[in-house]
């Protein structure tokens, strides 16, 4: 009977002895790094992260008519889709003056998408909003939005995005404005489409938002 033969190990690693085996003479051994024994009277140093001073426990101070809103290119695509004038829905949600600001990273997006989201490119190019200048690197909104939001805790994001919805509820003291669908109760069987708010805590807005009394 013949010997089999023995199959190849691919993607096997050959042993090698550790630097420390006393095998190896002890010109090229790896010494052995002795541990210093830690001060008690030394004082030790610790980066704290600061808080911003607006935040007063979970209301922020700097929140208040009129409201300064973010918009998101899907915002703007989802209202024209529920037939809801951006502007006019805002101001009925919150019950005050409303300021929706675009960046130019959202402007950007909207250029790249072409001729079929003209109509909420010609929304965004309203005199109403206010255009925010981008100074960093690239054109990616979601960046853009958290960036801006962690910086500036004066804002509120109308986004529809599950996953910038899910960064931005990290930030502590930004709402969330975004569109929810309510189906009718009557026979008709129409869909009313509003605008909501919820802030990061999980928690609904309208009393975070209006100043105190």
């Amino acid at each position: 009977m013949g010997k089999q033969k023995k199959q190849k190990k691919y993607a096997t690693m050959k042993r090698m002895i550790s630097l420390k085996d006393q095998r190896i003479k002890e010109q090229d051994r790896a010494k052995t790094q002795k541990k210093k024994k830690e001060d008690p009277s030394v004082i030790k140093e610790q980066e704290v992260a600061k808080h911003p001073s607006c935040m007063f426990f979970q209301y922020n101070t700097q929140l208040g008519p009129p409201y300064y809103i973010l918009v998101d290119t899907n915002f703007i695509n989802f209202s024209i889709k529920a037939k809801l004038d951006v502007v006019q829905s805002m101001m009925d949600c919150l019950y005050a003056k409303c300021v929706p600001c675009i960046t130019d990273c959202v402007m950007a997006e909207l250029e790249k998408l072409g001729m079929k989201f003209r109509v909420a490119l010609r929304i965004a190019k309203d005199p109403r909003f206010d255009r925010l200048p981008c100074s960093h690197k690239g054109t990616y909104a979601d960046d853009c939005l958290v960036q801006r939001v962690t910086q500036h805790k004066c804002y509120i994001v109308a986004t529809v995005d599950r996953d910038l919805k899910r960064r931005i509820r990290k930030i502590p003291g930004v709402p969330i404005m975004y569109i929810s669908n309510h189906s009718s109760s009557n026979n008709s069987g129409k869909n009313h489409s509003s605008i909501t708010v919820r802030n990061s805590f999980s928690c609904y807005c309208y009393l975070h938002l209006l100043p105190h009394v």
